[in-house]
């Protein structure tokens, strides 16, 4: 897998942070797929972003275990604008505290709506990419904090429980 300058993540970027204008491309899309593409459109293709987009990602974890699933996310919010995360590593789990979502707070401030099921996407994408992994994945909360968990073991992360994400508002 190639990496950025920090070793970790999957591409290079000369901005010293991310773009906030592109979770309004993001939302706009989950919009049209929700909102045109009934019948689970976009969660097939949050499904199929999770495993081919993200595989070189996902190949890293796999190899390098939960110590690389914790220094992938400490990178990634560390490039978010406006993040407030805590990332800890414990037996057999990475736990990814996010006390203020980058993309909620952008959202927010700008006085732009989210999707309802905008934080689902973290669920999904998170999902495809542990069992990619060989792993588990589950979420909690929504709507500006949650609390992403990833196992070691995939048994230990419990099922999907669809619409138990909080919905995504202004």
């Amino acid at each position: 897998m190639k990496r950025d300058s920090s070793g970790v993540l999957p591409y290079t970027d000369s901005k010293p942070q991310g773009a906030a204008d592109f979770y309004f491309a993001i939302n706009a899309t989950f919009r049209f797929l929700l909102d045109s593409q009934p019948g689970g459109a976009w969660e097939d293709y949050l499904e199929q972003l999770g495993r081919e987009y993200f595989a070189p990602v996902n190949s890293a974890w796999k190899e390098e275990g939960l110590p690389m699933v914790a220094e992938y996310w400490r990178a990634f919010f560390g490039a978010e604008p406006g993040s407030e995360v805590v990332v800890e590593e414990g037996e057999g789990r990475v736990e990814i505290d996010v006390k203020v979502c980058p993309a909620i707070r952008h959202f927010r401030t700008q006085g732009r709506c989210p999707v309802s099921r905008y934080c689902e996407h973290c669920e999904i994408l998170g999902q495809a990419r542990a069992r990619a992994a060989g792993m588990g994945m589950s979420l909690v909360g929504g709507n500006g904090s949650c609390r992403h968990t990833y196992f070691e073991d995939p048994d230990e992360a419990p099922a999907r429980v669809p619409g138990s994400i909080c919905e995504a508002t202004l």
